[in-house]
């Protein structure tokens, strides 16, 4: 697409006007932007003028769609590539191509003309018999033996009248399968009718593996209303060998939709065309029809569990930061002990150690606490973060029986394996081992969990469903777009932030990212905005598209640590000198904002929502959106799944969120449900309607099945505690990756006093 659209693209732009009820005139300036290069990000925070105000999922809808009516084209001149190269395009035909507006509508356009392997159809035709079937079909009053007789061929394998009729009953059961009318209002027919059908496999009734899939070894749920969760694992049932899933039509709702059009007589060539057309319908026309549901189910399960998964790690990007705090960080552990690492305000290493404190004997265990308490005084630590893993609730137990003063806070450690063992870990500490890397990671999750969580891999964070049979490009495109959104949507230092962080700014990517570290590293720390243009192959577009997102602590410029674009600098200053101040006091003092009229600013480039963006930016610069950091505690004395019994009420906080309910960890390394019936005392829909991901909640235990690690909580305000059953599919095969360390050991501390504990603190303290 160009400046300055063609027919089609303009074509394309109304359509996804229609389709998306935004003004049109929106959707053509936001393709123009687009065209230009501009990122989403930054369309939807500096162009609102040129957009009409179009939000990140408005722009990002208008870009999709381009690139989906993109490749309708591209499939389109193709087909008609095909249909001339072999002199079959007609007049006619092409009008019909061109007419096409979805995929499916183009594909039965040139199902009939499709190059095809050796079929049936295309056996009769070689053996001569499309004449004979063109006959029958114009006269279906009459009796076609005697002209079938006509067609008897034995060099040709047509041995019999009756072999001639069977091979031209197949060349129109093949008209009929490619019939574009007929298929698309049986397409019609099995997306409101259908039904998704599954039973166990042949001989796998009594097999130990198939029991996860047991609920749908007899299941039936109609197709248009079967929710993602189901449908994934009803086809993970059947891709593991366990199951056979079918979506069903009843054989005479499809041939009904076709015997009017094709039998038109009452002879028995209409008897013969009648066979073919049940022919047809069964052997051609339904199995395309089931693969193009189970595709088209496929693709809309992926898509809600993708957005499941997106909206989840949204809420993790953004979680509460406790901000730049002195940190001593734990990574828990029983027999190998506990990696213990001190973290400076910037997150640099500056100390790691391993305590036996959960394990071992009462003096590993005294000498831990020395060590502690040690550490504690002689780097001033402000705050401790545990990871939530193994031993974690142990680890919490005996550090608060230190009687530490400072902040202590769980921290959800899914993922950080897979950083201490990455490229990007090993760059970070290239002397330092897998543990210590893990440990550094968890600190700096609760200092700043964007910043950290952008180094790994969103996939092993674990926060969907069935993430690992969905579409892996789509759900890749989608998580990379939610961690650009939430990147920009923060801002980021740019003297402090990691090159990983960077390459998520608008305008950025991983090479321009890379020329802004090692520019930082050989000039010392960037003291402007305009700075950036200094840096290797970073040129005006990229400038424009990144400035306003990056934040120059301390800069020059009292606005290069603002959200304020560096394009609207002399706007700002013009604005000061106009109420008679500097633009340090319109960040400073609200008496100097309010004498500020909008209204005198207001130009062709520049509207009021862009004006009211800035002065809400003057009034708190660089704001993070972020929420403020609120500590939260698990119950003491509840520590493994045995200690929960129905009826006792727990704080707890949602880890995952699905279509089907809340996981919720209350401390007891075994997530519990929340089913989504017991999410609120009215009706929901969706769970994502009442629960984020993060979200401190308060919950209720119904059910606590031991020997199947399975807990069943309720969020209702009075809950029925004789319990409810999950679903089918709610609690098997959904954690989509990551899941709950499995259930810790018990360590010799837990039998121990406290007396040795405050021999140890004394001990410290006098050192």
């Amino acid at each position: 697409m160009t400046d300055a659209p063609n027919e089609a693209a303009l074509k394309h732009l109304d359509t996804i006007a229609r389709e998306t009820g935004i003004n049109a005139r929106s959707v053509a300036s936001t393709a123009k932007l687009l065209a230009e290069g501009a990122t989403v990000p930054f369309i939807s925070r500096y162009r609102k003028e040129q957009t009409g105000s179009l939000d990140e999922v408005q722009i990002a809808t208008i870009r999709d769609r381009m690139l989906q009516l993109a490749e309708l084209d591209s499939r389109r001149t193709a087909i008609v590539k095909s249909l001339e190269e072999r002199s079959l395009l007609t007049p006619e035909l092409k009008k019909k191509v061109e007419a096409a507006t979805t995929m499916s509508a183009l594909e039965d356009v040139f199902a009939p003309f499709r190059p095809k392997r050796q079929t049936r159809a295309t056996k009769a035709r070689d053996r001569g018999l499309e004449p004979l079937a063109d006959w029958i079909f114009a006269n279906q009053s009459s009796d076609p033996a005697e002209e079938a007789a006509k067609f008897v061929d034995a060099e040709k394998e047509v041995p019999t009248a009756e072999d001639a009729l069977a091979g031209a009953r197949d060349i129109i059961a093949e008209r009929v399968a490619d019939d574009a009318a007929l298929r698309g209002l049986a397409r019609k027919r099995y997306e409101e009718e259908s039904t998704v059908v599954s039973k166990v496999m042949y001989g796998k009734e009594e097999d130990g593996e198939a029991a996860k899939f047991r609920d749908y070894f007899d299941w039936s749920e109609p197709f248009h209303s079967i929710p993602s969760h189901r449908l994934l694992a009803i086809r993970r049932g059947e891709k593991e060998g366990f199951l056979l899933m079918r979506v069903e039509v009843p054989l005479e709702r499809i041939t009904g939709l076709a015997m009017s059009d094709w039998v038109t007589g009452f002879g028995k060539c209409a008897d013969q065309v009648k066979l073919a057309v049940e022919d047809g319908c069964k052997r051609l026309l339904m199995p395309s029809m089931e693969t193009e549901m189970r595709l088209l189910g496929k693709k809309r399960a992926d898509e809600t569990a993708i957005k499941v998964f997106a909206d989840n790690f949204r809420e993790l990007l953004l979680a509460s930061p406790l901000g730049e705090k002195r940190l001593l960080a734990i990574d828990p552990g029983f027999r190998t002990g506990c990696k213990t690492v001190v973290l400076d305000r910037s997150g640099k290493l500056l100390h790691h150690t391993v305590l036996y404190c959960t394990a071992g004997s009462q003096q590993q265990a005294y000498d831990a606490a020395v060590e502690v308490t040690g550490m504690m005084k002689k780097y001033d630590i402000e705050a401790i973060a545990i990871g939530n893993g193994t031993a974690s609730r142990e680890t919490e137990a005996f550090i608060r029986k230190i009687k530490i003063t400072v902040p202590i806070v769980m921290v959800n450690e899914s993922g950080a394996s897979i950083y201490s063992a990455s490229d990007v870990a090993r760059e970070e500490f290239p002397n330092e081992d897998v543990t210590v890397r893990g440990a550094v990671s968890i600190g700096r999750r609760l200092m700043d969990p964007l910043a950290e969580l952008v180094k790994i891999d969103a996939k092993a964070i674990g926060v969907g469903q069935y993430q690992h049979d969905v579409d892996q490009r789509a759900l890749k495109a989608s998580l990379d777009d939610t961690v650009v959104s939430c990147v920009n949507a923060v801002g980021v230092e740019i003297n402090t932030a990691s090159k990983q962080l960077l390459s998520y700014v608008s305008g950025l990517n991983a090479s321009l990212a890379e020329n802004i570290v090692a520019w930082r590293n050989e000039n010392g720390a960037f003291t402007s905005r305009d700075q950036l243009k200094k840096v290797p192959r970073l040129g005006d577009k990229a400038f424009e598209q990144a400035a306003g997102f990056l934040r120059v602590r301390g800069g020059a410029h009292p606005l290069d640590s603002s959200a304020v674009h560096p394009e609207r600098y002399a706007l700002v200053e013009k604005m000061a000198a106009d109420v008679g101040c500097k633009v340090e006091d319109l960040l400073t003092h609200e008496a100097a904002r309010k004498k500020i009229d909008l209204q005198r600013y207001v130009s062709e480039e520049v509207g009021l929502p862009t004006l009211k963006d800035i002065l809400a930016e003057l009034a708190k610069p660089g704001r993070d959106p972020r929420k403020q950091f609120e500590l939260f505690s698990f119950e003491e004395g509840v520590e493994k799944p045995s200690d929960l019994k129905p009826g006792m009420k727990l704080p707890g906080i949602v880890t995952n969120v699905t279509a089907f309910g809340a996981f919720v960890d209350v401390g007891v390394h075994q997530d519990g449900l929340v089913h989504v019936s017991q999410l609120a005392d009215h009706f929901i829909r969706d769970a994502s309607e009442v629960v984020k991901v993060g979200q401190k909640v308060n919950v209720t235990v119904m059910e606590v099945d031991l020997p199947r690690n399975r807990i069943a909580l309720s969020m209702k305000s009075n809950p029925d505690l004789d319990g409810r059953r999950s679903a089918p599919g709610d609690r098997d095969n959904n954690r989509g990756g990551g899941g709950r360390p499995p259930q810790r050991q018990s360590g010799p501390t837990q039998q121990q006093g406290n007396d040795w504990f405050s021999q140890a603190i004394q001990h410290a303290k006098k050192k």
